[in-house]
Formats: structure tokens, C-alpha cells, sequence
């Protein structure tokens, strides 16, 4: 078992190669056995993720603001504080703040992370 002292995290800026618009991001736990991450990820409004998909899936847990997720087949959902999102495995999908709010999610990965093209029009 471990135990992660998450106050001390840092939030580092997340870069322009996976996210559009400015996005930060806190390492709360890092696993090595499935490999994995625990994030607090923070989207400043109009900011979202690049296309991409998890291995073994992905949790979304939305903390505060307002967000959207999105799938392949245009779908898009809101997302609201206490919002709970799962993407299937190898499920490609983008999420981010909406054009006008702010949001922040904790988003727990299993394995790497396969990133693909910026989002275009969502």
C-alpha cells in the first residue's frame, strides 16, 4: 500500500503537444503495478485535450467549474462538479473546460496515455 501526500504536489503547466489553450496539472500518485497515474488536471476556459485513449480505460472525477467530454461518434457531455466520467479502453476521446467557465478534474489513467491530433471544432 501507499500513500501519497498530495498538499505537496506542484502544478506544473501541461504544454501545447497534448492540450489547447492553458491547462495545468498536478501528479497525485504514480503506480507501477497496473502502471498508472492519479491528476489533478486544471483547464483554464476554452482549453481541452488533444484526441486520445487509455489502454486499460480511463476515471474522470470533475471537482469544480464546468467541462465537456467528447467521442469519436460527436457525441459531447457537460460535465458539472461530482460528475463521474469512465472512457472505455481505447476509447478516443477529448475533454476540457467549456469556451466560457473554467474546469478541473481528478483523471485516473492505467498504462500510457496514446495521444492523437488536436480537436478540431468541438
Amino acid at each position: 500500500m501507499k500513500r501519497a501526500s498530495i498538499g505537496l504536489a506542484e502544478a506544473t503547466p501541461a504544454g501545447n503537444e497534448h492540450f489547447s489553450g492553458s491547462v495545468s496539472m498536478k501528479m497525485l500518485a504514480e503506480v507501477d503495478a497496473p502502471r498508472g497515474s492519479a491528476l489533478l488536471v486544471a483547464f483554464e476556459a476554452g482549453s481541452r485535450t488533444h484526441w486520445h485513449s487509455h489502454p486499460n480505460g480511463q476515471f474522470l472525477y470533475v471537482v469544480e467549474g464546468e467541462g465537456r467530454t467528447g467521442t469519436r461518434d460527436g457525441e459531447v457531455i457537460p460535465l458539472r462538479p461530482g460528475d463521474l466520467v469512465y472512457a472505455a479502453p481505447d476509447e478516443q476521446h477529448w475533454h476540457g473546460a467549456t469556451p466560457d467557465e473554467a474546469v478541473a478534474h481528478l483523471a485516473l489513467s492505467f498504462e500510457d496515455t496514446e495521444w492523437f491530433e488536436e480537436v478540431e471544432g468541438a
